[in-house]
C-alpha cells in the first residue's frame, strides 16, 4: 500500500484472558507492523486488564461476565464510542476472529467506515453451542444466526480445510480461504538444563517415556481416550509418565477419573502455564505429544510441539492431522483408546524413532507467526482492492446500518440513564 493504514482486529478474548484465538490476535498485532499495517485491537473490557505495555492501541468496550456459564466475558456489541477513538486513523480493513459479538460490532463499524470485513473461523462452534444449549431448537436457531452473521462478512477465512468444511456443515454456503495460524515459538529446542529444571518437581525418571498434553482440560479434547489408553498401558505392566498442561471446567472430573483409574502416581496436572519458555521446556522434555482431538480446527499446539522437535499422535482425518503423514512427521490413530494403546505400546521403547519423526515435524509442519501474518497481509491487499472496485455484495449488508443505529440509540439511552441517576443522587443528597 502507498500509505500506512490501520487494521482493526476484533475478538471476544484478549489478554489477560488467554486462549488460542487470543494468542492469534496478539500475534497479528505483533507482526502486522512489519507488513505496513498499524494494528488496533478492539475487545471487551476485562477486570484488571492493563494494555499500557502493548505497542499498539487497544480499545475496550462494555462487557458482561459469563465466565461461570461459558468461561469468558461477552462483549456488548453496541458502542459508537469506538468510532470516536478511531478518529484520525486511516482504517483500511476490519478483521474479526469471533462470529458473535465481535462480528456484530465489526458490521456496525463497516457501515460507518466503509471498509471490507474479513472473518476468520477458528473454532467448531457447533460443539460449543451443543455444550451450552440442550434444546435442539435453540441449537438450530443459534447456528442459523451465527452463520448469517458470518455470511455478512466480505471474506471468510478458515484456519484449515477441516474448519471450513465444519462451517459448511452448519449451513454456510459461501466461499472461504484457508489461512493457517502460525506459532510464536522458534524452531529450536531449549537446553538440556532447562528440560531437567522444568520437571524437577515431578517424578519423571530419565529412562521412562514422558507423554504430554497441552490445551483446555475438556473431555471433548479426547482426554477420555488418553486416560483409557494409559490405563491399558499400566495394566500391561508398562511404565510411563503423563503430563497434562492446561485448565478448564472439566479438570476436576478428569483428575478424579485419573485417580479412580489408579493413575495418580503416573499422571500430573500442572494447570495452565502462561510463560512461553516454560511451555517450550515441557515440549522439549517430553517424548510424545498426545492430541486425539477431533474438536480443534488447526491444532496450534501440534505446531508448537513440532517447533520443539516433538512428534504428535493425532486422530486420522482430524483437522489437527492435516498435512501429517503417519510415521513420517507424526503418528495417526483411530479415534479410540485401543488404537492409541497399541501405538504407544509399540513406540515406548523406540525413542530414536519418536525423535526423528519429531525432527521431521519441525521441518515440515512448522509455520512461524511472522510468515503466517505475511500471508494474511498479502491477502488483505487483495481484499481491499476488491472491495474498492465493488467486488463484494451481500444481502445482509443493509442490516449493518440498522445495527449501527441501534448502537447509537443504546448509547444515548445509557447516557440518559446515567444523567437520571446523577439527578436522583443530587436530589437525595439535598433532602438528607
Amino acid at each position: 500500500m502507498n500509505e500506512r493504514s490501520s487494521v482493526c482486529l476484533l475478538n471476544d478474548s484478549f489478554p489477560p484472558l488467554i486462549d488460542g484465538v487470543a494468542n492469534a490476535v496478539v500475534s497479528y498485532g505483533k507482526w502486522l507492523p512489519e507488513q505496513g499495517f498499524d494494528p488496533v485491537v478492539i475487545t471487551p473490557a476485562y477486570p484488571g486488564a492493563d494494555d499500557s505495555a502493548l505497542p499498539h492501541p487497544v480499545i475496550r468496550y462494555p462487557s458482561i461476565d459469563l465466565r461461570s456459564w461459558m468461561g469468558y466475558l461477552a462483549g456488548i456489541p453496541f458502542s459508537p464510542e469506538i468510532l470516536r477513538q478511531l478518529e484520525g486513523r486511516t482504517v483500511s480493513l476490519l478483521h474479526t476472529h469471533c462470529p458473535v459479538a465481535s462480528t456484530l460490532l465489526a458490521r456496525q463499524l463497516r457501515a460507518v467506515l466503509d471498509v471490507p470485513l474479513v472473518f476468520t473461523y477458528h473454532t467448531k462452534f457447533d460443539i460449543d453451542i451443543a455444550s451450552i444449549l440442550r434444546s435442539k431448537a435453540l441449537q438450530a436457531g443459534s447456528k442459523r444466526a451465527l452463520v448469517e452473521n458470518i455470511s455478512a462478512c466480505d471474506e471468510v477465512w478458515a484456519v484449515s480445510k477441516g474448519a471450513g468444511e465444519n462451517l459448511r456443515s452448519m449451513g454456510y454456503q459461501g466461499d472461504y480461504v484457508v489461512m493457517p495460524n502460525g506459532v510464536d515459538m522458534p524452531l529450536e529446542r531449549v537446553s538440556e538444563e532447562a528440560c531437567r529444571a522444568v520437571g524437577a518437581d515431578y517424578d519423571l525418571p530419565e529412562t521412562v517415556p514422558v507423554f504430554l498434553f497441552v490445551g483446555r482440560i475438556r473431555w471433548y479434547k479426547g482426554l477420555k481416550i488418553i486416560l483409557d489408553a494409559l490405563g491399558m498401558l499400566k495394566a500391561a505392566g508398562k511404565d510411563f509418565r503423563m503430563v497434562f498442561i492446561g485448565d478448564g471446567t472439566d479438570r476436576p472430573e478428569v483428575e478424579h477419573t485419573a485417580q479412580e483409574m489408579g493413575l495418580s502416581d503416573l499422571c500430573f496436572f500442572t494447570g495452565a502455564i502462561s510463560d512461553r519458555e516454560t511451555l517450550r521446556a515441557w515440549y522439549c522434555r517430553s517424548d510424545l505429544f498426545l492430541f486425539p482431538s477431533t474438536f480443534d480446527t488447526n491444532g496450534l499446539v501440534v505446531r508448537e510441539a513440532a517447533a520443539c522437535s516433538l512428534a504428535s499422535v493425532l486422530v486420522r482425518g482430524s483437522c489437527a492431522a492435516e498435512g501429517v503423514t503417519h510415521e513420517r512427521n507424526g503418528f495417526l490413530i483411530e479415534e479410540n483408546a485401543a488404537s492409541l494403546f497399541a501405538l504407544l505400546k509399540d513406540l515406548m521403547d523406540q525413542k530414536p524413532q519418536m525423535r526423528q519423526v519429531g525432527i521431521n515435524a519441525g521441518q515440515e509442519l512448522y509455520l512461524s507467526w511472522a510468515d503466517a501474518v505475511k500471508l494474511a497481509a498479502a491477502r488483505y491487499e487483495i481484499v481491499i482492492d476488491r472491495y474498492r472496485s465493488g467486488g463484494y455484495s451481500h444481502v445482509y449488508r443493509h442490516m449493518d446500518h440498522v445495527l449501527s443505529q441501534s448502537g447509537e440509540l443504546m448509547e444515548d439511552l445509557a447516557k440518559a440513564q446515567d444523567r437520571l441517576r446523577e439527578i436522583e443522587s443530587h436530589i437525595h443528597s439535598r433532602f438528607e
